[in-house]
């Protein structure tokens, strides 16, 4: 067993340090990763031996790998075997389940709507249906969350699963048998016309079937009319690079470089664009934010040094470490930062962490705190930083992508209330109810969702409805706050008329502000109503279609594309 033992830990720790590397370093660097593995191998047979109580080994040696790679760099990790097919499984494309997306509202399990074609909805499970029983077991109350609901719902394909819906108006259960299958992960949240010659398409990851889904949406969008295009990166954190390089080849004429990457030891490797490509001809802006990342920013990269279109926002992350897996043998991952990425003016995309990964993670907080995503003259590159794209036009590495066009985050119109609102889900919530209880006569009155979009308003009714239905739910929560007070022992002191006082102006000072608050945030909450409605009743597309009304950097982008300032900065073909 110690011997075993041993093995492991040298063979993982030899295997961590060597990996593909040639066996020809010098026999003095050799001898002492081996010096060093024995060392770690030694500390763990006397833990083994002599601890006090009885060690979990495996338990051990995960934790001094996860320790050994947080030295090196933010994002070298180690994943267990679960942890490797939850990350992985966003970016293939598919997952066995049920098909429904599905929300939590009050411990209970909404269907917000059932995947097309899916298992479900060929079984006749509508949204708005509630899931309250899942293989006879009641499936509502405290102990329902987001793992809850994956774990009891999705599994293998050609597995069964029993669930019991609540209908609205029907008051016997409904019983359904659903056989799990395979239910697609969609990369491309929304694709829609901004305009009679431009084209949006909302991209929330790079994963296996990405370029499948974009080349559909350009094909889409071409036939009604799409000359140019605004690709939204924003929150778009990454996947497979790969997909990014492909990506980036649609947008881009032949033979152009893309990405290149290079680390001590892997050698200079180049990813260029072919000959093919779904849209090389016509204006492109890239919407980004400080959460693009990764993929997002070697696109953005691409796109933005070969002068091909217009990069617009906030600049991105800054994730440019190049990660290659390294499985072990009971089926976890080692994935080791090798390389970096390099733009091809050759600027680096990854931001500094010399200063530790506390500090890597934190310095996204602080660009709030700076200013940088209020003005762009919070912002500030060095000169040898700088470089040139083929039109001379000047851009900037040392982390993340900067825009060409800055446009600060609005907050002008986001009152306390309005984020208290959001923060409990109320938006949401009450947008479900409406559509539970007026399904049947919306989709009566609104036959599609364009249909829905010009004609449905949030008037002052409905509004001062949702604002009632708000200050209920407040009340229920501050009730719930008190009584869990009087559960606890606290001596009563008697209140001063003096206290008294200031506590009725308090809570009047406080009536006022969420007066002001909701005001001030009317527009954003009437907008948010109608997007929740409208993805309800129809889709998730007619839901960014409604948000972009209110979107600034999606407006500033439509109005980029008409004006003249392409022309004016040398963006283009």
């Amino acid at each position: 067993m110690k011997n075993s033992l041993y093995n492991k830990i040298l063979f993982c720790t030899l295997f961590m340090f060597l990996g593909n590397f040639s066996f020809s370093v010098a026999q003095k660097v050799k001898n002492n990763i081996e010096e060093d593995s024995k060392k770690l191998a030694s500390t763990l047979q006397i833990i083994d031996m002599f601890y006090v109580d009885t060690v979990n080994n495996n338990k051990v040696i995960e934790a001094g790998i996860i320790n050994m790679l947080k030295t090196l760099d933010p994002h070298s990790t180690y994943l267990n075997k679960e942890e490797m097919k939850e990350t992985n499984e966003p970016l293939q494309g598919n997952f066995d389940g049920i098909g429904v997306q599905f929300s939590i509202v009050k411990d209970t399990i909404f269907v917000v709507t059932p995947t097309p074609g899916g298992p479900s909805e060929k079984l006749g499970i509508m949204a708005g249906d509630r899931i309250v029983k899942i293989n006879g077991e009641d499936a509502t109350g405290s102990k329902i969350n987001n793992n809850y609901v994956i774990k009891n719902l999705r599994g293998k394909k050609g597995t069964t699963v029993n669930i019991s819906i609540k209908r609205n108006r029907k008051k016997e259960l409904i019983d359904y048998t659903v056989t799990r299958d395979k239910i697609p992960i969609n990369s491309i949240d929304a694709t829609f016309m901004a305009s009679p010659e431009i084209g949006y398409i909302k991209l929330n990851r790079f994963g296996a079937t990405t370029i499948e889904e974009f080349d559909e949406s350009v094909k889409n969008l071409k036939a009604l009319g799409m000359k140019n295009l605004i690709l939204d990166l924003r929150g778009n954190g990454g996947g497979y690079l790969n997909t990014a390089v492909d990506l980036s080849d649609e947008l881009l004429g032949k033979d152009k470089l893309i990405v290149y990457t290079q680390g001590l030891n892997s050698a200079r490797s180049e990813y260029l664009s072919t000959e093919k490509g779904s849209f090389e001809k016509g204006k492109i802006v890239v919407l980004i934010d400080e959460a693009s990342a990764s993929a997002s920013e070697i696109v953005s990269g691409a796109v933005q040094d070969w002068d091909r279109g217009l990069i617009m926002g906030r600049r991105s992350f800054g994730k440019g470490l190049v990660q290659r897996p390294f499985g072990l043998a009971d089926g976890s991952c080692i994935r080791l930062t090798t390389g970096r990425y390099y733009t091809p003016t050759g600027r680096c995309i990854q931001r500094p962490y010399n200063e530790g990964t506390d500090k890597y993670y934190k310095e996204l907080a602080e660009r709030y705190k700076n200013g940088e995503v209020f003005h762009s003259d919070s912002i500030h590159f060095p000169d040898s930083l700088k470089y040139y794209t083929p039109a001379k036009r000047l851009v900037f590495g040392g982390g993340g992508i900067m825009p060409d066009i800055f446009v600060p985050a609005d907050t002008s119109k986001i009152s306390d209330y309005y984020m208290d609102i959001l923060r409990r889900g109320l938006l949401y919530s009450y947008s479900l109810q409406i559509i539970d209880k007026s399904r049947d006569s919306l989709k009566a009155l609104y036959k599609d969702a364009n249909s829905f979009i010009k004609n449905f308003t949030v008037d002052s009714v409905f509004f001062n409805k949702f604002i009632a239905y708000a200050e209920a739910e407040f009340k229920k929560a501050k009730k719930t706050v008190e009584k869990d007070s009087l559960n606890k022992e606290i001596k009563e002191v008697p209140i001063k008329e003096a206290d008294s006082l200031a506590i009725k102006e308090k809570e009047e000072k406080k009536e006022q502000e969420k007066i002001k608050g909701i005001e001030l945030s009317k527009e954003y909450i009437a907008n948010q109503l109608k997007a929740n409605i409208g993805r309800d009743l129809f889709d998730v597309n007619t839901y960014f279609v409604i948000s972009s009304e209110i979107d600034d950097l999606y407006l500033k982008a439509v109005e980029s594309i008409n004006d003249k300032t392409f022309k004016k900065m040398k963006i283009g073909n």
